[in-house]
């Protein structure tokens, strides 16, 4: 099932993508995709659903985060092979953790907002994951269990505060606009393998990313794992689990990076695309 909530920033109603592509109305089921709707017995109730008993939604409305109030926003770093090579980094031998403000959350198609002094924010696709039922210190064969669905994620990154001024990574990661979700949450049991999804992202029409889940040096079920074993993950909270190669950062012979008007548009198979034009900060 492809969960969705469409309407204006801060307005936004639940709906989903039917079998024909059209959006439906869920207001009349559920008052919005909480943590709550996300535990897997309520989302088995959700697609139960007769589609054609649900209104559909007219013309073409923004699409906000699939996620109504995301919990916790954890990022994983370094974890395709190719992207730590690019990047000359070490081949981590554990995840590296870090956290993106939940105020970065966006709708996968809203503009990309330059912060003030930024001089080299950077595109990252990656796939991410929404927790569904609460999860500490699952294992790894029992981790799966605990996902509400995955989504696409756009790891939104300025290089500079990140890399360059001391501290963690999250300075350079929390920005407002840093993290577009969506633009459907789709749900488990429609994503048989989360470690056979290609991937994709372009700057401009050029391509920048191509990968593949399969890279990853982590894997889902091991990542979801591994957090909870430092903090308890619970329903509405998304992971983004790490970039292939191709960022901004790790271009040849010089890094590239935003500037405004530049158009980013990314993808994941099965998980819809986003599309993101990056505009400077006017106050």
């Amino acid at each position: 099932m492809k969960l969705v909530r469409y309407g204006n920033a801060g307005a936004e109603r639940p709906g989903f993508i039917d079998s024909k592509g059209s959006l439906r109305d869920l207001s009349s089921v559920v008052a919005d995709l909480t943590g709550d709707v996300l535990h897997p017995d309520q989302l088995h109730k959700l697609t139960s659903l007769t589609e054609s008993n649900l209104p559909l939604v007219d013309g073409n409305p923004r699409l906000g985060c699939p996620v109504a109030q995301v919990g916790k926003f954890i990022g994983i770093g370094l974890n395709y092979f190719d992207h730590a090579e690019e990047t000359g980094a070490k081949i981590p031998d554990e995840p590296i953790i870090f956290m993106k403000a939940n105020s970065s959350v966006s709708g996968p198609n809203d503009d990309i907002i330059l912060p003030r002094d930024s001089k080299k924010t950077d595109w990252e696709v990656e796939l991410g994951i929404v927790i569904g039922k609460t999860a500490r210190y699952v294992s790894k064969d029992d981790a799966l269990s605990h996902v509400a669905g995955y989504v696409i994620v756009n790891d939104v990154s300025e290089r500079s505060y990140q890399l360059e001024r001391g501290g963690s990574w999250d300075k350079g990661k929390g920005c407002d606009t840093f993290g577009p979700i969506g633009p459907w949450l789709v749900t488990s049991d429609a994503v048989p393998d989360p470690q056979a999804l290609s991937m994709w992202l372009d700057v401009n029409g050029q391509p920048r990313q191509r990968g593949s889940t399969a890279s990853m040096i982590f894997d889902c079920a091991t990542l979801v794992a591994y957090v909870s074993s430092f903090m308890t993950l619970e329903p509405g909270d998304v992971i983004a689990t790490g970039t292939p190669a191709g960022v901004g950062l790790g271009m040849k012979p010089e890094p590239q990076f935003l500037k405004e008007g530049d158009v980013v548009t990314l993808g994941i198979d099965g998980l819809g695309s986003q599309r993101q034009v990056v505009k400077a900060m006017t106050s």
